[in-house]
């Protein structure tokens, strides 16, 4: 089993503090959108590889947690593990934590299902993706859904 890894880094700017002065939601999703694609590309499906097998991969179930407030200049890092793999589906977690203080602001669990993008019906992972997904499994086990 492996642990989790580091998929994201990056700093709150003003921007993206809402009218309370803390992170807006929109950017908590963004920065975790982002994870998602650093993990994908670190299992195999990076975009390119994607739209060269004419998949890709959409998300069907999502759930968020905040925890604690980010505010501009806070330096974030998401780590991310995944929980569970199946024939065409993955479900994983995203932390993200404020890099200087060590404590977690919000999580987020997924289930993406890799699909066929011009039928647009699921289709298994390729077996080489299957694997490298099953090498980031973490300790913990999947929420049900």
């Amino acid at each position: 089993m492996s642990e989790r890894v580091e998929t994201y880094r990056g700093t709150v700017y003003p921007w993206h503090c809402d009218h309370m002065g803390h992170m807006n939601v929109m950017w908590y999703v963004g920065k975790f959108d982002e994870a998602t694609w650093n993990l994908f590309a670190r299992i195999g499906l990076g975009a390119p590889v994607l739209r060269e097998q004419g998949s890709a991969m959409v998300a069907v179930d999502q759930h968020l947690q905040y925890k604690m407030e980010l505010f501009a200049g806070d330096v974030v890092r998401v780590d991310s593990e995944v929980l569970e793999v199946r024939e065409r589906s993955i479900h994983f977690l995203h932390e993200m934590w404020n890099a200087a203080t060590g404590e977690l602001c919000a999580t987020s669990r997924l289930v993406g299902v890799h699909i066929d993008s011009h039928t647009r019906k699921s289709r298994p992972f390729p077996e080489q993706v299957a694997a490298r997904a099953k090498q980031l499994l973490g300790r913990r086990e999947p929420e049900a859904i």
